[in-house]
């Protein structure tokens, strides 16, 4: 007779640890779907930077360091007097660049190097202060007479040196196909931004073929992405019937759209004159190519690109019309890393049970 309650024990026991597994796990969900929302939405809004200003300073000013302060920007004669070289870190077509110093704080100065192309120059400094936001390189001042720029200096350079910038140890830990990815849903946010920016829809013209596209965005110190050359950024104005010619030049390979290439064929010799124009779907075209890069090929980098091949195929359609806009691929790639993070989380849900 003592032993029927016992029976019936074994008998609950297993109900019971089944329903409180069922509990522990919904709760588990619960918990990681809150700190995945959480997570996303403090990188969505960009670790904090603000949209229109990138040191929480009025337009016209900047701040830097651990000065709390915001300073207007530099004068020619603030330049001239606080700034000082220390080695030229590039040069380019346009302009050479200094790593210099001003108040303790590393600071790149530009300068035009050739004359002729002091409108190029200059329609870059024009864009640099228009667009002073959370994805481009902060101004700090200029000197329109002297043909000089002043921005932050971020140690990390170009994207052309991601992969080395990766293998060194202290950045090993970022090596991975999640930050990748950010920093993919990073270049397309610029994109993004530039063609709807203040001044309304802009190409970026500077990006041939891959590495010129590399070389025109910094990679900052928190592994975020900034667009730094901006002096070939032309505009788009549908409305008023106004689109792009990136140059006088015929443009030839795959990296460039379509659109982009001399459509007469090799007997036609090139004339800019009859070289059709062409508006902002050259730089969709062109994400793929550059997103293929920035994942890199790290363990997971490939169930990514499995994830984004139809809005990269999208992006590759012949036909200008037929690709989708930078925030419909933008949409798509945060989509993307909240479905793989979630997937990603729930083999330590399970091992939490």
């Amino acid at each position: 007779m003592e032993k029927k309650p016992h029976f019936a024990r074994r008998e609950f026991l297993p109900r019971e640890a089944s329903s409180i597994s069922l509990a522990l796990l919904l709760v588990a969900v619960l918990l990681l779907n809150a700190l995945l929302y959480l997570y996303l939405n403090k990188f969505y809004s960009s670790s904090g930077r603000a949209e229109t200003d990138p040191g929480l300073c009025p337009l016209g000013h900047f701040r830097l360091g651990t000065v709390k302060n915001c300073s207007p920007w530099l004068s020619c004669e603030a330049i001239n007097r606080e700034v000082r070289k220390l080695k030229c870190v590039g040069e380019g077509a346009v302009k050479k660049v200094f790593l210099s110093e001003w108040k303790e704080n590393k600071v790149v100065l530009s300068q035009l190097t050739n004359s002729e192309l002091k409108e190029d120059f200059l329609h870059g400094l024009k864009m640099l202060k228009a667009l002073q936001s959370k994805h481009v390189v902060r101004l700090l001042g200029y000197c329109e007479q002297q043909f000089t720029i002043l921005t932050e200096y971020h140690p990390l350079g170009s994207l052309r040196g991601l992969n080395e910038t990766l293998h060194i140890p202290k950045y090993k830990g970022m090596n991975t196909w999640r930050h990748r990815l950010m920093l993919a849903i990073d270049y397309v946010s610029v994109i993004c931004y530039l063609h709807s920016s203040p001044l309304g829809t802009l190409v970026m013209c500077d990006s041939n073929d891959l590495d010129k596209v590399l070389s025109q965005y910094l990679l900052t110190s928190d592994f975020h992405i900034l667009v730094n050359d901006l002096d070939a950024l032309p505009l788009v104005n549908r409305s008023a019937g106004r689109l792009v010619k990136c140059g006088h030049r015929e443009l030839q390979g795959e990296f460039v759209a379509p659109e982009q290439r001399w459509p007469y064929g090799e007997d036609v010799p090139f004339e800019d004159d009859l070289m059709p124009p062409y508006d902002e779907k050259t730089d969709i075209w062109k994400i793929p190519d550059v997103s293929n890069f920035l994942l890199g090929h790290v363990e997971g980098s490939d169930i990514v690109r499995l994830h984004l091949f139809d809005i990269h195929a999208a992006c590759k359609k012949e036909d200008p019309a037929e690709r989708p806009s930078a925030q419909e691929v933008l949409d798509t790639y945060r989509k993307v890393l909240t479905l793989l993070i979630q997937e990603a989380a729930m083999p330590a849900t399970r091992e939490m049970l």
